[in-house]
């Protein structure tokens, strides 16, 4: 087994802030929202949920794999958005990924919810006018598919699987894909994350479950943008968004070998399961779970230089995690920046894009801000509300919490 830590050759992403990484830095630099007026289906009277973070329709004439004679049968977004962050990392970093290499390329790209609006839009035209579903329907909800369309767009044989883990799916992938990588069944992992979650009848749930920001019949409307404000007094539940998040990881050897850069690699990581409820968190797993990463990477608390949340804004999932936080780190917990603040809950893919905005901070020595951050008193924590902080740091902690108790820590080291 290779114990030698996997290192991060490259990421891009999409997300409510914008379809081209360095625009979405900017602006989430900038304290910006991507949140906005949910858009993406008719919305019913008095339908509970108003607001969303939604991704911006690309250029799809500039990627021939994308154009609609090649995506026909690929109604999902999770396809279009999952195959071009991924096509753009591989670009970025410069790797072919040749005959000779596909079968040492493994893909662990992931999703949590899937295409599940294409088999909600064929069963709604089944019930209504009794047309059968398109032959391409079922591959659409295939949860592993958007892996397979990613292995097949980039001629990657290696292994593949899906990692489904709720909101934690993108860390999970990443953590799996490294897992391959020690193991010597791969030289390269694919990993991260998509999912495109605003379909009426999933935002519904979340509505009805007390988990998704709704207007409130007591107080004044407020401006979409103020919506997310997580570890806030005033905070009021996540806001459902969308996203697409690639990370590709390579054994140092290969990056070595090939001539690929790399000044971050995934130093330790944890996964633990609540086995406790279905949604609501559990401290002392979660506490585990951080407290084994920070082990795994051979370190102490003390060196953690930042925290990226998981920090959904609902009332308990805050809460917990500063609990977990004080009792890992005391009175000493670092900066802690949320950035769901500014891009919403993109479900599986938010562990994905909070860490690639993680890493970016890490190269550019900035922690970027919570916004829209009204103290609790409950909950005493630097957010780093406001403005971007400078800040060199060295390991940053990753945390991420889904749905049926599953948890996922990673540090993240900057070796340059």
């Amino acid at each position: 087994m290779n114990t030698e830590r996997p290192v991060v050759l490259g990421y891009d992403a999409v997300s409510p802030l914008g379809t081209v990484f360095e625009d979405q830095w900017s602006k989430a630099a900038g304290g910006h929202s991507g949140i906005g007026p949910l858009t993406r289906f008719p919305l019913r009277e008095n339908f509970p949920v108003q607001v969303a973070g939604e991704v911006d329709d690309v250029d799809v004439t500039l990627y021939p794999f994308l154009r609609p004679r090649e995506m026909v049968h690929w109604k999902s977004p999770i396809f279009k958005y999952g195959m071009l962050v991924v096509h753009r990392t591989l670009k970025k970093i410069g790797l072919d990924i040749t005959k000779e290499l596909s079968p040492r390329i493994a893909t662990t790209f992931s999703t949590a919810i899937g295409g599940l609006d294409a088999v909600l839009d064929a069963d709604r035209t089944l019930v209504q006018s009794g047309q059968l579903p398109k032959p391409y329907v079922n591959p659409n909800s295939c949860i592993n598919m958007v892996g397979g369309k990613v292995s097949i767009l980039t001629n990657a044989t290696g292994p593949i699987l899906t990692t489904v883990t709720a909101c934690a799916t993108g860390s999970t992938s990443m953590i799996i894909g490294s897992l391959l990588l020690q193991n010597g069944m791969a030289d390269v992992a694919i990993c991260g994350a998509v999912d495109f979650p605003l379909v009426e009848s999933i935002v519904a749930g979340f509505a009805t479950m007390n988990g998704a920001y709704q207007n409130s019949v007591e107080s004044l409307p407020e401006s979409p943008e103020r919506a997310s404000r997580p570890f806030s007094i005033n905070r009021r539940g996540f806001i459902i968004s969308e996203g697409a998040g690639c990370i590709i990881l390579s054994t140092r050897e290969f990056a070595e070998a090939h001539g690929l850069g790399y000044a971050l690699e995934l130093a330790g990581w944890s996964m633990t399961a609540d086995a406790y409820h279905s949604v609501a968190p559990r401290q002392d797993t979660i506490v585990h779970c951080i407290d084994g990463a920070i082990k795994h990477a051979g370190i102490s608390p003390g060196d953690i230089s930042a925290i990226n949340a998981h920090a959904t804004s609902t009332k308990v999932g805050d809460e917990v995690e500063y609990l977990a936080l004080r009792q890992i780190f005391q009175d000493r917990i670092p900066p802690v920046s949320a950035n769901k603040s500014m891009i919403g809950h993109a479900m599986g893919a938010s562990s994905a894009l909070e860490s690639i905005f993680a890493m970016e901070g890490m190269m550019r020595d900035t922690v970027l801000p919570t916004i829209n951050y009204t103290p609790d008193p409950d909950i005493n924590i630097d957010c780093v509300p406001g403005s971007v902080r400078t800040l060199k740091q060295e390991y940053v902690l990753k945390n991420a919490f889904g749905f049926g108790g599953a948890n996922a820590c990673i540090i993240f080291h900057r070796t340059r």
